[in-house]
């Protein structure tokens, strides 16, 4: 969540108070705490004290650091040697007394070692780069380090860089002679031989290992390797804590800001790559539909000029690079998570902020009027009492809407990563009678109910809400008051993504803590956990849905669940409810849902090949041409069909609310990319499921209305 309610800011006050003596007595001026104890120190006493879960900072605790710290350091697991890891192994059981004050040696070590394995690898890369490589021979190379051990010996080590070199070579020699049977003939064309071809293939390649050392060498020092090895500590405790040294921290604000001229997306560098770690929200990269989180970023072309490869780069290089002019044109050459390449051409312009809020639609179909309300994130101005807010913004859509005489509503909450507690809880209660939205527990075990106390209820008709794998925290909450209600019927991927706890930002100083960023960095820290009226957790589990449309994602493995880290499900006690007497049954809207599925055979085809392209990443890749041609022939032709039937080959009739239909008359950017909006919701396959959905649940209440029932709420 981005912000939180008072209660955790009085508990991080008093835990404040509790310890912000810390790490401030006596000093021996002869012993001195280097910066990096005192980092570390603070650090242990704040997962001790106030983490919501903290995990005993035993032997066993510091041999799950051992294991990450190193698996960060070389997650290919070509660098180190099993002796490295063997001799490192006497640290193996003391990193819990370095967390608690001893003397700073495993990192430091660790890093030795990596330094010097790291320009033998180097000289391996040079020898290997330098003669062409036999695509002849059949041979294959296992790309997931989960399957692989460390190199036994030199030898081995050695193979293992040869058949890295070559697949990275091999993927770039096929993509020109593709090029080069696709040109050839062309005016000004020059068509140069397989071996030149091969030759620039290796050139390519050298430029990346030469980027990529050189980082290591200048750019990955004892300091960055220091914030690696806190970060293995806090995400330990939870995936959600981490540690950003000042400069990432501002770094970190600045992205978020959105005050340039970019693409809009948070970059991270993860495993030698530049990641997309969050995508903006009404940014370029967000409206181009095709950038997502997890996206790994190989390539930078400035508008047709030659791409520039970042393997190696940092991310502020690869900023430097991504930002540019309003109106200017960036091409990135992204690989997805699912391991293919695509190519998204972006033209740069500043985040405008008016266009991340709420907005409403009509969707007209089989004789219904379907109101459709698109909210991105839980968003909240703090700084400005009549500054936007997600609810207030989301009540106007649903006023807007019930002129229109809409006979059903849907909320998109898809892809929204959460964001205000406060605003979710008051949107939630716009569709019930008042009564409890989530449940929140400290590390104290005392539990909160957080409740809508405002008994009307703004919109009484049937409701949806869509979700997918990215729905996180308050979208998580909403959904899951809904459901638990009865109040409506949660649409998508089969569970939403599973983060059900709460973080708050606390600096470290020479004295201790504070609220706010400090000299020595900052710790994001667990603090609560949320849980449903019904008293199970979000967390992990996430929000499982009723109507359940497989996607995309469904096993790229991106939830909470998957990461090995993450805190478990529990529950505590319900809360005291009514639930609401929709006029539908669900069981009805379910079975009706599951007919149509099984008729339309595109979700069938969706989930093979999804599932089938996942399966990829696990697989061994060729290493003889033609198979490998072989290879990535089935996976282009997999997905250029998954993404023909992830739009709808008939559109669907949506239009914007007739009073909006040129509501950015006097921006023609905004207008231009408002009607883009609008035109992909006439493609959105999801939408259109969403769509029928509601015309069961209206179909539903009409025949209810129509035999003259009357409902009335049950008590819980």
């Amino acid at each position: 969540m981005k912000r939180l309610p008072l209660l955790i800011l009085m508990f991080v006050a008093a835990s404040f108070l509790a310890f912000k003596t810390l790490g401030s007595g006596p000093k021996n001026s002869l012993n001195t705490p280097t910066k990096y104890e005192q980092i570390l120190k603070l650090v242990g006493e704040m997962l001790k004290q106030a983490h919501y879960s903290p995990q005993d900072i035993n032997d066993d605790f510091s041999k799950k650091i051992f294991k990450k710290f190193l698996t960060d350091l070389n997650a290919e697991k070509n660098i180190f040697l099993q002796a490295d890891i063997d001799a490192l192994k006497q640290y193996e059981t003391t990193i819990d007394n370095e967390i608690k004050g001893d003397n700073i040696e495993f990192f430091l070590a660790a890093g030795k070692i990596f330094n010097t394995r790291m320009e033998e690898a180097s000289t391996l890369s040079e020898e290997f780069l330098s003669k062409p490589f036999d695509f002849t021979i059949d041979e294959s190379i296992l790309l997931d380090a989960d399957k692989l051990d460390y190199p036994t010996n030199v030898a081995e080590r050695k193979d293992r860089w040869r058949k890295k070199l070559k697949y990275m070579t091999l993927d770039r020699y096929v993509d020109l002679l593709e090029n080069r049977d696709k040109n050839k003939g062309k005016e000004g064309f020059i068509v140069k031989s397989d071996s030149e071809l091969e030759k620039e293939a290796r050139e390519k390649v050298k430029k990346i290992m030469d980027r990529t050392f050189d980082r290591y060498r200048f750019k990955f020092n004892d300091d960055d390797k220091f914030n690696l090895f806190v970060n293995a500590i806090t995400t330990t405790m939870d995936p959600h804590s981490e540690f950003f040294p000042p400069v990432d921290k501002r770094y970190f604000d600045e992205e978020m800001s959105g005050r340039f001229y970019g693409i809009g997306a948070s970059l991270q560098y993860d495993d030698g790559n530049i990641k997309v770690a969050s995508v903006l929200t009404g940014s370029p990269a967000w409206k181009s539909g095709e950038i997502q989180a997890g996206d790994v970023i190989v390539k930078v072309a400035q508008g047709k000029e030659e791409a520039v490869e970042l393997t190696g780069f940092v991310v502020t290089d690869a900023v430097k690079l991504i930002r540019g002019k309003k109106g200017t044109e960036v091409n990135l050459t992204l690989r997805k998570q699912d391991g293919t390449l695509k190519v998204v051409s972006i033209i740069r312009d500043e985040i405008v902020q008016d266009e991340t809020f709420a907005r409403s639609a009509i969707v007209k179909n089989n004789g219904s009027k379907i109101g459709y309300i698109f909210l991105p994130e839980f968003y909240a101005d703090f700084d400005r009492p009549n500054g936007n807010r997600s609810f207030t913004d989301v009540a106007k859509e649903v006023t807007k809407l019930k002129k229109e005489k809409v006979d059903g509503i849907v909320i998109d909450l898809r892809n929204n990563g959460g964001g205000s507690l406060y605003d979710v809880v008051q949107m939630a209660g716009l569709f019930i009678e008042d009564g409890p939205i989530v449940q929140v527990k400290d590390r104290e075990n005392n539990a909160s109910v957080l409740k809508d106390k405002d008994r009307d209820v703004l919109y009484t008709g049937p409701l949806a809400v869509m979700v997918n794998e990215f729905s996180a925290s308050a979208s998580e909450i909403f959904a899951a008051a809904i459901q638990d209600y009865g109040r409506g019927v949660i649409i998508g991927s089969t569970s939403t993504y599973g983060k059900g706890t709460v973080q708050r930002n606390i600096g470290l100083d020479e004295n201790g803590f504070s609220l706010s960023n400090a000299d020595l960095g900052t710790v994001k820290l667990t603090l609560q956990k949320f849980y449903r009226i019904n008293g199970g957790s979000t967390q992990l589990k996430g929000v499982n849905s009723d109507i359940v449309l497989p996607d995309n994602l469904e096993y790229l493995k991106v939830r909470e669940k998957d990461d090995e880290d993450a805190l478990p499900w529990d529950e505590i006690n319900k809360a005291s409810y009514k639930t609401w007497s929709p006029g539908y049954d669900l069981k009805t809207i379910q079975q009706l849902s599951d007919v149509r599925l099984q008729s339309d055979n595109t979700f069938n085809l969706i989930k093979e090949n999804s599932e089938w392209l996942s399966n990829q990443n696990n697989k061994q890749y060729s290493l003889q041409i033609e198979k490998y041609k072989e290879e990535q022939k089935a996976i282009s032709t997999t997905v250029k069909q998954l993404e023909s039937l992830l739009k709808l080959k008939n559109d669907l009739d949506v239009a914007a609310l007739p009073n909006e239909v040129d509501r950015w008359s006097d921006d023609k950017n905004k207008q231009d990319r408002f009607n883009q909006w609008l035109k992909s919701l006439q493609k959105d396959i999801y939408l259109d499921q969403a769509v029928k959905v509601m015309n069961d649940m209206i179909s539903q209440q009409n025949l209810v209305k129509g035999n003259g029932k009357e409902e009335t709420k049950k008590a819980f």
